[in-house]
């Protein structure tokens, strides 16, 4: 099954492997680099198909926990202050996702979308310590009944060229429900109250709507 941001690309790359298939075909005679051009154009649509993919899940929702919003590996366990929605300290888990993970970016609790925004920006590697300020980005605060207001905020990495958010201010959202995408290797920082729990530790390999980062 795959994501739906993902059919344009995957139709294109389709089409392309099979006509270049077909050129390196007809005018490469050399057995073995024609074959390596086939092969090599396989791997390539076989990793897209990969990054696009959205596997079903049993997702165990409760309102006393906080979620992995993406799979990948928790990067960042520490006290911050956020400067844009909440302007105080707040604590921020951040998961790092490969180009080999499933990049659905989902809500880590449910309630009330509060905020909602895009921000334009670079394209700095998103372990990059000032990656969750200039990179290309959208903040999403979500206001729970057990952890009251929410942020996740997408961060695009050096490889990700574009964010795709679907929170509407205003709107009512499930937990570990769509809420976004991003294309191409990214980050997801997740701000919570300074009085949540931690249930991950740092490294810790996390998967989206599965993983506990957090609960009361």
């Amino acid at each position: 099954m795959f994501h739906k941001e993902g059919y344009k690309i995957i139709i294109i790359a389709l089409v392309s492997c099979i006509v270049l298939s077909l050129v390196a075909d007809y005018f490469v005679e050399d057995s073995i680099i024609k074959g390596g051009i086939i092969i090599a154009l396989i791997i390539l649509l076989i990793l897209i198909l990969q990054f696009f993919r959205n596997p079903k899940r049993a997702f165990s929702l409760e309102e006393k926990h906080v979620l992995s919003p993406v799979d990948g590996k928790v990067v960042v366990i520490e006290e911050v202050f956020e400067k844009e929605y909440f302007k105080d300290k707040r604590l921020q888990i951040s998961v790092f996702m490969s180009p080999l993970n499933v990049h659905v970016t989902r809500y880590p609790v449910g309630g009330e979308v509060v905020y909602s925004k895009y921000h334009p920006g670079k394209y700095l590697v998103a372990w990059h310590p000032k990656s969750s300020e200039e990179n290309e980005r959208t903040t999403v605060v979500v206001k729970s009944k057990e952890f009251g207001e929410v942020l996740h905020r997408q961060i695009a990495g050096a490889m990700a060229k574009r964010i795709v958010n679907y929170a509407d201010e205003g709107s009512d959202v499930a937990q570990a429900s769509d809420s976004g995408f991003i294309k191409f290797g990214s980050r997801v920082d997740v701000l919570l109250p300074l009085d949540a729990k931690v249930s991950v530790k740092l490294n810790e390999k996390v998967k989206g709507g599965i993983t506990i980062l957090a609960s009361k």
